[in-house]
């Protein structure tokens, strides 16, 4: 494996639209993460409405994908959930997430019918708010989920420790 792509561990992808109100979560969290030190061997990605690039992005070698977005799933706005799909699974539970025409979902299986994807992917998701659609043109997060940007930013990376602290590198040695 070539030594840049031996490095690429973990990808952290935002994904949404900034114009439509609370769809923008996955890419304000980024934004923030973006801002913060992150550790060797992570990407922080705002993939935004991107859905090809990320499609790609996945087969890049890395080991764990988290892909952090809106997602509707009958919660309260503003409710962080961390959902991981079964192991060869396009289901996040349920989640009802769209990035304008490439959903997460649909990126996965173009991605696994591109090639390799990450063996671990992960999903970081906040309940938008109910006056929140993608007819909505509007460039502000509702209070609810602008709020729930810091717990999205601190539950990435306690992810990101997890998976660099209990994975190891391809020489067999402890990733740090």
């Amino acid at each position: 494996m070539p030594q840049d792509a031996a490095a690429r561990r973990v990808l952290v992808a935002g994904i949404g639209n900034v114009f439509h109100g609370d769809d923008g979560f996955g890419v304000e969290v980024v934004r923030r993460l973006a801002e913060r030190p992150v550790p060797a061997g992570v990407t922080v990605t705002d993939f935004g409405i991107r859905g090809i690039d990320l499609m790609y992005a996945l087969g890049d070698g890395y080991r764990t994908a988290v892909l952090v977005d809106a997602a509707a799933r009958g919660e309260e706005p503003g409710t962080v959930s961390l959902i991981e799909p079964e192991p060869g699974s396009d289901d996040f539970g349920g989640a009802a997430v769209d990035a304008h025409g490439l959903d997460p979902a649909r990126v996965l299986r173009l991605a696994r019918g591109s090639g390799p994807v990450p063996p671990r992917i992960l999903l970081v998701a906040c309940e938008p708010s109910a006056q929140t659609t993608d007819a909505t043109w509007d460039m502000e997060l509702s209070a609810p989920v602008r709020a729930a940007v810091g717990e999205a930013v601190r539950l990435v990376e306690r992810l990101l420790v997890r998976e660099l602290e209990t994975h190891t590198d391809t020489e067999g040695g402890s990733v740090a």
